[in-house]
């Protein structure tokens, strides 16, 4: 059994974009839009800081009131689009109820997408353009790639299908030649597919919902999951039981979550590239 190290991975690509980013004439600028305080929010915007810093990128958080309208969002938004010294802007998820989640992901210019989650860039995914895909199917990618994992001919079974991860992971699997079967809270018998798998990817956010009696022997798996059980993180599969049953597998933390940082960073120099060509 092989650990996916996710962390010893995303500092290779850091790095590899530090060195690109020192031969630039001037540095790709990432602005951050928070409304509110959420605490993973904030979690999460802090490893976004570190990650633009060590690489040299611009950087700047914006932070909203909880209350802002959703047409003074958009006004920012709108703002920052027409500013040529930002290159990459990323609306931190979740948003308050009042404002409409996919009418802001498509207020950001394509170009400047660099969460990948415009309808734009999900169509150019889906026809298998370039674009600004979005971060954590990404990164599994990446992190196949990079541990020499060929993805051609093997069926790989997918276990959420949000926008987020399952779908636009589902698109990348089957341009890259892999028979992609996607289940979800709907699926009948799961572990009838999971058992299937030459590759399982779970992302749901179901503690160790995956047990070792779902899996076949030598299975690689992907886990997405981060959950907080009593004072540790677990992932969706029971990492403890399954992973001597496996030939790779992602620890949580520091498989996949690292990774999703990591591609932030190369859509960010993809996105300055884009425009500068533009």
């Amino acid at each position: 059994m092989i650990i996916l190290d996710g962390k010893k991975i995303k500092n290779e690509i850091l790095d590899e974009l530090k060195n690109k980013v020192n031969n630039l004439e001037d540095k790709p600028h990432l602005t951050v839009i928070q409304v509110g305080d959420n605490e993973a929010s904030n979690v999460y915007i802090k490893q976004k800081a570190k990650m633009a810093e060590y690489v040299g990128y611009g950087y700047k958080h914006l932070k909203l009131p909880e209350d802002i309208t959703e047409e003074a969002l958009l006004s920012e938004i709108d703002r920052l689009n027409n500013d040529a010294t930002v290159h990459g802007i990323l609306v931190q998820m979740p948003l308050p109820r009042h404002i409409d989640t996919n009418k802001i992901q498509n207020a950001v210019l394509p170009e400047k997408d660099i969460d990948g989650l415009s309808d734009i860039n999900a169509g150019k995914l889906f026809h298998d353009n370039d674009g600004l895909f979005a971060c954590t199917p990404y990164g599994i990618m990446e992190l196949l790639k990079r541990y020499n994992i060929f993805v051609e001919g093997k069926h790989a079974v997918i276990v959420g299908r949000s926008n987020l991860v399952g779908k636009p992971l589902s698109v990348m699997l089957t341009h890259a030649g892999a028979t992609v079967t996607l289940c979800h809270s709907k699926t009948k018998d799961l572990a009838k597919y999971t058992k299937m798998a030459d590759i399982l990817i779970v992302a749901v956010g179901h503690p160790k919902l995956i047990t070792s009696d779902m899996i076949s022997d030598n299975v690689i798996v992907i886990d997405v999951g981060i959950n907080r059980l009593e004072d540790r993180l677990v992932g969706d599969v029971d990492f403890d039981n399954i992973c001597n049953r496996c030939s790779y597998i992602t620890p949580v933390p520091g498989g996949v979550g690292p990774m999703t940082v990591a591609m932030l960073g190369e859509n960010i120099l993809k996105a300055y590239k884009m425009q500068k060509e533009k």
